[in-house]
């Protein structure tokens, strides 16, 4: 009796230490079982894919991975559109309709077809070990674009797709956007103005271990400080007639940001810079040269570098200090700064917030954990970021992996599969809700 009771005790304790019940529809559970078992068919998707070199600046690269992928999507019954961006120096955007139900949400997906590996990149190939597969842009994005496809599948396969009303956005350029940047991004931002809500297929955030859920990201911009001064014989230098020089007058304003400017969620890197007589910004905007000597006084220095932020009242804040350090000049000194807003930042949003609570019903139904807000100061800019004015939105839908942007990026592949059965549920239940566009 004793030991009855005992093991009666143990496996109620056992209950309720699991994980909610599942509470999947029929076609939830279908959803789930497609995505498990097309797994092997995606990782090989994902291999042909990868061993395209996509680099943004390789445009036939890029078209070619929209060519392999186009058929992927004409075959679930999407129009498919590619929308060439050659007049702003890039190859194009992967577009992919679907009409549904009229009234219903209307949903916008976000990837891109480019990588930062040009075909100049030493890294190439796909090599595959377990459940883990290395190769460049396998997470960033030619991973998202794969649980995309996954998703979309398990709805048709579980009847839900048909009523959904579904946009799919594959930029060619998120490495490297072409210019005028509101040209390279207008088409995207039309179709955030169509939906009502986004989802971005970028790589998916971890704390701990545990997946997390992306209901912000900040900006991603940019500044050029150029000073000038008069130059003469060093042993004037902090004189009335002479000034400081135009180091020193750099060194104030740098230091200043540092001082000066901290706060949450804020950041301001010194990517370079140079100072002499004279010292000069390179065409490409990413290099300087200088030269000079010791006894003499520094005529210019230049330096460059990026503005992050949350919101965007915190960057034309920001940048309102900057250019009233900037203003306050030393002695003898001149000196100007050149802000450029590029990418905008995704704000936190009780509508985006929303979204992740639909998406942790899920989870629960899943049996799965919830996903905790993933800090904004850790994740860079994004394509969907442009849309976030407009739309409210989830990011960190792609893949789980490590080493963006690297030699040696790796993939999850597991991660695949529960991010294609998160998505392909939340979208279904998303279908059946009224638009309110």
């Amino acid at each position: 009796m004793r030991a009855g009771a005992l093991g009666f005790v143990a496996g109620l304790a056992a209950l309720l230490a699991a994980p909610a019940t599942a509470q999947l529809s029929d076609a939830e559970e279908v959803m789930v079982e497609s995505v498990e078992s097309g797994f092997e068919d995606d990782v090989a998707l994902l291999e042909r894919i990868t061993l395209i070199n996509s680099g943004s600046h390789n445009h036939a690269g890029v078209k070619a991975v929209a060519d392999v992928l186009a058929p992927e999507f004409a075959a679930l019954g999407f129009e498919v559109e590619w929308i060439d961006q050659s007049a702003n120096g890039r190859a194009g955007h992967l577009f992919a309709r679907h009409e549904g139900a009229p009234g219903t949400t209307k949903m916008l997906l976000i990837g891109h077809l480019d990588t930062v590996f040009e075909p100049d990149s030493p890294f190439t190939g796909f090599v595959r070990d377990g459940d883990s597969a290395t190769g460049p842009g396998v997470v960033d994005d030619k991973g998202g674009i794969v649980v995309i496809l996954a998703a979309l599948r398990a709805m048709k396969e579980a009847g839900t797709l048909e009523g959904a009303n579904i946009l799919v956005a594959l930029t060619g350029d998120e490495e490297d956007a072409g210019e005028p940047l509101e040209a390279a991004r207008r088409d995207l931002v039309e179709a955030g103005k169509w939906a009502d809500v986004a989802l971005g297929y970028e790589g998916l955030s971890q704390l701990d271990g545990k997946d997390a859920g992306v209901i912000a990201r900040r900006s991603s911009g940019s500044w050029t400080l150029t000073t000038s001064a008069r130059s003469g014989h060093s042993s004037g230098i902090f004189s009335e007639h002479a000034g400081y020089g135009a180091i020193y007058e750099m060194a104030r304003i740098l230091d200043a940001f540092r001082r000066e400017l901290p706060e949450e969620n804020l950041t301001y890197n010194v990517g370079f810079m140079a100072g002499g007589t004279p010292a000069e910004l390179g065409e490409d905007g990413l290099s300087a040269t200088t030269g000079g000597k010791t006894n003499i006084i520094p005529s210019h220095a230049v330096a460059r570098g990026d503005l992050r932020a949350l919101t965007p009242a915190q960057n034309e804040a920001t940048a309102e200090r900057m250019r009233t350090i900037v203003a306050d000049h030393l002695p003898g000194a001149e000196a100007e700064i050149v802000i450029e807003f590029r990418y905008p930042p995704m704000a936190p949003t009780a509508g985006n917030a929303a979204l992740l609570d639909r998406l942790n019903a899920i989870n629960a139904d899943l049996g799965r954990e919830a996903m905790q807000p993933y800090p904004p100061s850790r994740r860079g800019a994004a394509d969907i970021s442009f849309v976030a004015p407009h739309v409210d939105g989830l990011a960190g839908m792609g893949p789980a992996g490590s080493g963006s942007h690297a030699e040696g990026e790796t993939i999850d592949l597991r991660s695949i599969v529960r991010q294609a059965q998160r998505s392909a549920i939340l979208m279904s239940r998303l279908a059946q809700d009224a638009s309110a566009k």
